[in-house]
């Protein structure tokens, strides 16, 4: 796109003098030298950092603001994992200066039994539950005892239960937060049958249940469009996001480290914002 754009200014403009065509070339001469002086007039001119992430989406996310980095001089190295532990260990003794695929409570956890001491320099993104249509689709006219499917893992079925009381369907008690169950549900005017069931087999029997409450991955791995299938999804403003929010992490010592701080700039600007808005339909949010 970027060459049929030159392509095409080069042609309207092929009766422009040769002056101008001369001004031209020298004002791009000029701005190319000015990055390239940029970079190497940065404090932080030749550094490597090295993330370690799952593929999909913190490894994109990580590429989409690779650019960002070299406008500084900082060369941006993605070491791609597909399990949770060791992304935390090689941290910890510093073959990677980060890692960026889980929230904090995840972290939290992992420090108190693997004796690490990796800490958030800030969160970047969630990935939100969403209420998804099965044999109905009608949220605001539910139906008397219809039966609404949700993840059965502790964690997930909180945030469940959680999602459906800020649309008004259930009302759950003051306290019980993110670790609410069933028993917790103080007031189900529509009878509604809760339906425990494991998160990754959800989208596999919405079409048994009238709802079913699936994650973003699962959803998005199914083929639901989060942003056009999903009847109502959590909100950046709610408990649930603000802490299962994933975030970038670092040994504990590093987060103010000018290269980290300027990883996390990049991993925050509208230019990363703009990438997981037009890339994930709404499965991946930015929280900044």
């Amino acid at each position: 796109l970027a060459a049929s754009l030159a392509l095409s200014l080069a042609a309207c403009g092929s009766s422009a003098s040769t002056d101008s065509v001369a001004a031209s070339s020298e004002s791009t001469a000029a701005s190319s030298a000015a990055a390239e002086s940029t970079a190497e007039t940065s404090e932080l001119a030749g550094t490597t950092l090295k993330v370690a992430a799952s593929p999909t989406p913190h490894a994109e996310i990580l590429n989409a603001a690779k650019d960002i980095l070299a406008e500084q001089g900082i060369d941006l190295e993605v070491i791609e994992f597909t399990e949770y532990v060791q992304p935390n260990l090689v941290t910890e003794s510093g073959e990677v200066d980060a890692n960026y695929f889980q929230h904090k409570p995840y972290l939290d956890g992992f420090n108190v039994k693997q004796g690490t001491h990796l800490v958030s320099v800030g969160p970047v993104h969630y990935e939100p539950l969403g209420i998804y249509p099965g044999k109905s689709d009608d949220l605001a006219n539910i139906a008397d005892g219809a039966t609404i499917a949700v993840p059965n893992d502790t964690t997930n079925e909180a945030r469940a239960l959680q999602l459906l009381a800020a649309q008004g369907l259930i009302t759950v008690r003051d306290g019980a937060g993110l670790t609410a169950t069933v028993n917790d549900i103080t007031d189900n005017p529509h009878n509604l049958q809760i339906k425990e069931i494991e998160a990754a087999q959800l989208p596999r029997t919405v079409q048994d249940v009238d709802f079913a409450v699936i994650n973003g991955n699962y959803a998005m791995e199914a083929g639901f469009s989060v942003g056009k299938d999903a009847l109502a999804t959590e909100d950046a403003s709610s408990e649930a996001a603000q802490t299962y929010a994933n975030v970038l992490v670092v040994k504990e010592g590093r987060e103010n480290d000018p290269a980290i701080q300027a990883l996390y700039a990049a991993l925050t600007s509208d230019k990363v914002k703009d990438y997981i808005n037009s890339t994930y339909d709404g499965a991946v949010v930015p929280i900044f």
